[in-house]
């Protein structure tokens, strides 16, 4: 059997422990593992796909990244794309485990409903695909996030400074919220539960007033600015899907801006940006990854297409695609006010 893999949309740390643990169960069965570079242009375009060897993937399991290469790929602009991907798996394929989030899976699940033989695999640092309690890349994310409040912590109490730390996160606060939680954040702001700017500098004046000398405020990069008085720019750039590129708001500079205009706070900003999805996987991603990459090789050889393997309450079962290619999965109200107890 020929199996194809692709990783599309954003890079995540555990990438590659993936693609390794589907690989090492197909070569233990006899198959093929054709890697396809950069994600669904590798299909739509000319076909990128060759042949991996198990020495290619080899002591990947601890390294970021994707071996494969990924690509934020439109199929829809222009027209077209999705049938040229259906045309090439037929072509080339017997199978195709898709490694993505919800675009990703949006599409694998298009595919599947017309008949194509597709497996889905988890993949976004920003956990918020539904059906699923687990994303590759989410705990190395929110590990990053610990450690940086960690750091900052130290430099804020010796200043005696607001740090205002910008995540990364999308529609959903998950990274904020773990990472802010993890790292003793003072206050956290995610879209799930908007809160005014008057209500941060308010609780940065209590802070203050219980002598309280810093604050670690963390804001997710999707939280809505008009809440906060503010209002979007115009010119926004994109990442060649027709989405916002979050990062360019610029969230943690207006909040910091917000908080000096007020007076009587010294602020300085920090945006992790690119940092939460760089370096090697925590071995938290290795292990998930690797199970839900092996889960999606077994799916395959018993033809259960359509389905993606997910993490649920310590196990790896299955689910269709449509379950996670609909909706998002949000921080709920609990785990905020769980956090909540700590500003």
């Amino acid at each position: 059997m020929r199996i194809g893999v692709l990783t599309a949309g954003g890079d995540a740390p555990g990438l590659n422990a993936a693609i390794r643990g589907l690989g090492q169960m197909a070569f233990r069965d006899g198959h093929e593992l054709i890697g396809i570079a950069n994600g669904w242009a590798g299909l739509a375009d000319e076909f990128s796909g060759r042949n991996l060897s198990p020495e290619e993937l080899s002591g990947i399991v601890g390294q970021g990244g994707t071996l494969l290469g990924t690509a934020r790929y439109d199929l829809d602009h222009p027209t077209g794309g999705r049938d040229r991907v259906l045309a090439s798996l037929a072509k080339h394929l017997d199978a195709l485990v898709a490694i993505g989030g919800d675009g990703t899976q949006q599409i694998s699940n298009w595919l599947s409903e017309r008949g194509a033989p597709v497996v889905g695999v988890p993949k976004t640092l920003d956990n918020d695909l539904v059906g699923t309690d687990y994303c590759i890349g989410f705990d190395t994310a929110v590990s990053i996030v610990a450690e940086s409040l960690d750091r900052l912590y130290t430099t804020a109490a010796s200043h005696h400074r607001v740090m205002v730390v910008e995540t990364m996160g999308r529609a959903t606060g998950w990274v904020a919220a773990m990472g802010g939680l993890a790292g003793g954040a003072d206050l956290i702001v995610i879209p799930e539960f908007p809160i005014t700017m008057d209500q941060i500098i308010a609780h940065l004046v209590k802070r203050r007033s219980s002598n309280n000398a810093f604050s670690i405020v963390v804001v997710a990069e999707g939280i809505n600015l008009e809440t906060l008085g503010g209002h979007e720019e115009g010119g926004v750039s994109t990442e060649g899907i027709g989405g916002v590129r979050l990062a360019t708001r610029g969230v943690g500079q207006f909040v910091a801006a917000q908080i000096d205009a007020h007076g009587g706070f010294e602020v300085r900003t920090t945006v992790l940006g690119h940092l939460q999805r760089g370096g090697s996987p925590s071995s938290y991603d290795r292990i998930w990854a690797t199970r839900v990459g092996a889960a999606a090789y077994d799916a395959v050889v018993a033809e259960k297409f359509g389905m993606i393997p997910v993490v649920r309450c310590g196990g790896v079962e299955l689910t269709t695609l449509a379950t996670v290619a609909t909706g998002q999965r949000q921080v709920p109200r609990e785990l905020y006010d769980l956090c909540a107890a700590f500003f």
